[in-house]
């Protein structure tokens, strides 16, 4: 299916100044120089290319294509990339950085990087699509390696544009490289249970947190805006384990059913109506504003960046949220969210599902063996709770809300990292 997100609110505040926001507290908190400060926020390349398409018509097009690294000290950089008319530098910035902090959260020895290209490919035919990903490709050879940069699927993209991206690098190389990108179809290497891994991920920070605020899951209410792969495979997964989902939206609006959505038949639905909810017969449609701010244990925003905002903070009454999404809420919401006692998985911590097994695709790939579906979920699971669990006690610790433990566990893991591999 193709992954259609929720559109953006408007006037939309600017998602890297909410991510340094919170990563400014953070240093500030762990009492780091001015040196390191600067080390780690400075990224540590950025690319730009402009990329010349031939499209159906016979007319050529220019789109513009970005690729950030913003760090490389764990390792090899790690970051989807993402086709979307609103691609541009600031946010790809944010989202290579917030890859950095993600990954260094879960304890995966991958540095941060995102890569985007501003274009929209519902309006685009496969053959426009599949072009415009090898021009791509063939711009950052010098950028991607399976020891330097990989790349994986994001907003617009998916397993069969990471195939056409893996072709193209390998015919530069003259062998085949799977292990050059993540995501791939499972025939050229990909890793079975990465669907569904975010969505997975953000199940899993859910009911750690429901069993933190002593939630019954059988009891529980949740509502779910997105109803992409992410948002989706949450909601059948929380669903599996309990909760009741009553709200779920898409580009079309939400649907609300107090009674609990029937979310297989929602997801049928979907898939046979054009990858949309519009017209779903089981339940009420309201708005997504609507869905932000019902009366439930656990809201999912599992769509684009600041959705919950200054202005509509103070109407949230979940007891928990769960981010799906990487910054669905800004930096101006945050203290609004902490006074009303709201307990947030942030982004970095709960949709680390997705890049922990694109991990375990990469290491499949070097080893040149696969695993089960059963170990994969088992290992992805549990790095999920050991990494909540941490980020939960060290909250604790520094009497901070979860978001900014986040940013200080990963943070000290990098600048540490640093010291040891020394500067000069």
């Amino acid at each position: 299916m193709t992954y259609i997100e929720p559109a953006p609110i408007k006037d939309k505040e600017n998602p890297l100044e909410s991510m340094m926001q919170r990563f400014d507290k953070a240093v500030e908190l762990l009492g780091i120089s001015e040196e390191m400060y600067y080390i780690l926020k400075v990224p540590a390349r950025q690319v730009t290319v402009g990329l010349p398409i031939t499209m159906d018509n016979g007319r050529i097009k220019v789109f513009e294509g970005h690729r950030v690294i913003h760090s490389n000290i764990l390792g090899p950089a790690k970051g989807g990339i993402r086709f979307d008319p609103a691609v541009n530098i600031d946010e790809v910035r944010a989202l290579a950085a917030w890859m950095t902090w993600k990954c260094a959260v879960v304890d995966i020895p991958y540095g941060g990087a995102k890569g985007g290209i501003a274009c929209n490919p519902r309006e685009m035919s496969a053959g426009e699509m599949e072009r415009l990903m090898r021009a791509y490709t063939v711009a950052m050879l010098d950028v991607f390696g399976p020891d330097r940069d990989i790349p994986a699927p994001d907003m617009g993209t998916g397993p069969r544009e990471m195939a056409w991206l893996m072709d193209e690098y390998s015919k530069a190389k003259g062998m085949t490289v799977n292990a050059v990108v993540t995501g791939k179809p499972l025939v050229l290497g990909g890793s079975l249970g990465r669907t569904e891994a975010t969505g997975r991920g953000v199940m899993v920070s859910a009911m750690a947190g429901m069993d933190k605020l002593k939630i019954n899951p059988y009891k529980a209410t949740a509502a779910i805006q997105g109803f992409g792969n992410v948002g989706s495979h949450a909601a059948i997964l929380l669903h599996e384990r309990g909760v009741k989902v009553v709200a779920i939206s898409d580009i079309s609006g939400a649907y609300y059913n107090e009674n609990g959505i029937d979310i297989e038949g929602a997801i049928k639905y979907r898939d046979l109506n054009r990858g949309t909810l519009e017209n779903f017969p089981g339940a009420e449609k309201i708005t997504n504003e609507q869905l932000l701010t019902l009366d439930v244990d656990v809201l999912v925003p599992a769509a684009k960046e600041d959705v919950i905002t200054h202005d509509n903070a103070s109407f949230i009454q979940a007891k928990m949220i769960v981010e799906g999404a990487n910054g669905p809420t800004s930096a101006s919401a945050d203290d609004i969210i902490n006074e009303k006692g709201i307990l947030v998985v942030p982004d970095i911590l709960a949709n680390a599902g997705g890049v922990t097994v694109s991990y375990f695709e990469w290491v499949q790939n070097r080893m040149g063996y696969k695993w089960n579906l059963d170990r994969i979920n088992r290992r992805s699971d549990r790095i999920m709770k050991d990494s909540f669990d941490k980020v939960f006690l060290t909250s604790q610790q520094f009497n901070v809300p979860m978001r900014i433990a986040a940013y200080i566990v990963a943070i000290k893991k990098v600048a540490d990292t640093y010291k040891f591999r020394g500067g000069y």
